[in-house]
């Protein structure tokens, strides 16, 4: 071969197969993922565990729960099926759908317990456009719980979790976040999750009461006034907004705010600067706008009660909360978070099992309010600790014929022994269907009487048509 002829182009290397990595690649990935903060693990397209980083060692992982070449549904959720084939979603089988990174909320088993987790999944690829494996980051969420007693906002069903991922992602930004739902649904405790979830956590979270407040004095309270700004007006006072500089301004049931008022609210959102009563200088206002209301504002706006350029800007990042009858699997553990919050040294208060059929029968016209007022009311006149129907308030003793006998029927079912996963449940197709059919007794419930899991309750129903 002559100096001038130019040697060949070597062979392309032969494509790597999604599913079944190069070890090469998987330890560039795993080298480069070691020293991160956030834990992450690697899998393959069949759902194995490749690697973990030293972080998730750390949260994730103890002696006893080897990680390594288990399946990622069984690790984190003792699933025997992937995520989506369990009835949730599965960000993998998004990603291999779409090519590209997918995110989910879901309840972990870590070894602290159950938790919420934020998973984002990101496909990687080879030079050919095969995947040849996925980074899973986990990030724990903080504030909220799927178990009693351990945080302020309780719960695990999938309504729940996803109102719990949406406050999660619009957190981090500086926009405004109008909360929508029933009076009772905890807007102001979702709220302040998202203020401690921002870069503003730090900051001071000033709450607004915007019910029944008339415009003038309204005005002062928000943004202040000058002295002698009006009649008894003797010195300056600081505003609310001025208060919550560097931090977070939630205004609750924004929809009673006065018409003149929410102009300007309007231009504090679209430049940041607001003037005191009685005074000319505008000032700069530092702070994050959150909003709640149960009333209907898109349908205010065509009545002109609420100004339609003032919802446009406010519900960019709408959350819509789920009312309690919406999310019945987490009844048991709301009511078990709000007796623990008065047992005191060694009491342990308990609740009968008539008495959790009796409240997840309920509608909850209050919501969760509602439900802890009963929990305090029953708990005053337990005797011996255990709350037992008697002491529930007469609303909740009456249960109608269509909800009395399959609650009855359930109540006569003895409590299943542990893992009893796949043994077949002493119950009818036919009384199954009735059971699931009656939207006042949630899965979990009716999956815990009848002595099985969730996911075979799920498989089952999905058998006979109704999964």
């Amino acid at each position: 071969m002559s100096a001038s002829t130019p040697a060949p182009a070597p062979a392309p290397a032969p494509p790597v197969h999604s599913g079944r990595p190069a070890s090469a690649q998987v330890q560039a990935l795993v080298s480069f993922l070691e020293h991160d903060s956030q834990p992450a693990i690697v899998l393959d397209a069949d759902y194995t565990i490749l690697a973990g980083n030293a972080a998730y060692r750390q949260h994730f992982s103890v002696e006893a729960r080897p990680f390594l070449g288990q399946k990622c549904f069984r690790v984190s959720h003792g699933y025997d099926v992937p995520c989506d084939q369990a009835g949730e979603h599965c960000p993998m089988a998004q990603a291999r759908l779409q090519g590209a990174p997918d995110r989910v909320l879901h309840v972990h088993h870590t070894p602290r317990g159950p938790e919420h987790v934020n998973v984002e999944l990101r496909p990687i690829m080879d030079a050919q456009g095969n995947i040849v494996a996925y980074v899973e980051r986990l990030n724990t969420v903080r504030h909220a719980s799927p178990s009693a007693g351990k945080a302020e906002l309780v719960g695990r069903s999938g309504a729940f979790n996803q109102a719990l991922a949406a406050v999660q992602r619009v957190a981090p930004s500086q926009l405004p976040v109008l909360l929508l739902g029933e009076s009772g649904t905890g807007k102001e405790l979702f709220a302040h999750t998202v203020h401690e979830s921002s870069r503003r956590a730090q900051g001071p979270f000033v709450i607004v009461d915007c019910s029944g407040l008339p415009y003038d004095l309204f005005e002062s309270e928000l943004f202040g006034h000058e002295k002698g700004a009006f009649t008894g007006a003797h010195v300056r006072k600081q505003g609310l907004i001025e208060t919550a500089h560097g931090g977070t301004l939630f205004l609750d049931e924004i929809g009673d705010v006065p018409l003149a008022l929410q102009v300007k609210l309007l231009r504090l959102l679209e430049t940041g600067t607001y003037r005191r009563v009685g005074s000319v200088q505008t000032q700069q206002a530092d702070v994050r706008l959150l909003a709640a209301t149960h009333l209907p504002l898109d349908a205010m706006t065509q009545d002109g009660r609420f100004r339609k350029d003032l919802y446009y800007r406010l519900s960019a990042l709408p959350i819509r909360l789920p009312a309690l009858r919406e999310r019945r699997q987490d009844i048991p553990v709301l009511a078990e978070t709000f007796l623990r919050k008065h047992d005191a040294g060694a009491t342990q208060s308990s609740f009968s099992p008539d008495v959790l059929q009796r409240l997840q029968a309920h509608d909850w016209p209050g919501n969760v309010r509602e439900l802890r007022n009963v929990i305090e009311h029953a708990r005053l006149f337990a005797e011996g600790g255990v709350i037992r129907e008697e002491h529930l308030p007469q609303e909740l003793r009456t249960v109608s014929a269509a909800v009395s006998e399959p609650l009855a029927a359930l109540a006569a079912l003895a409590d299943p022994p542990p893992r009893m996963e796949h043994r077949p449940a002493p119950v009818s197709d036919s009384q199954l269907l009735e059971w699931a059919a009656d939207r006042r007794l949630s899965r979990s419930a009716l999956a815990a009487r009848l002595g099985f899991s969730e996911r075979t309750l799920y498989r089952r129903l999905r058998a006979l048509g109704q999964g």
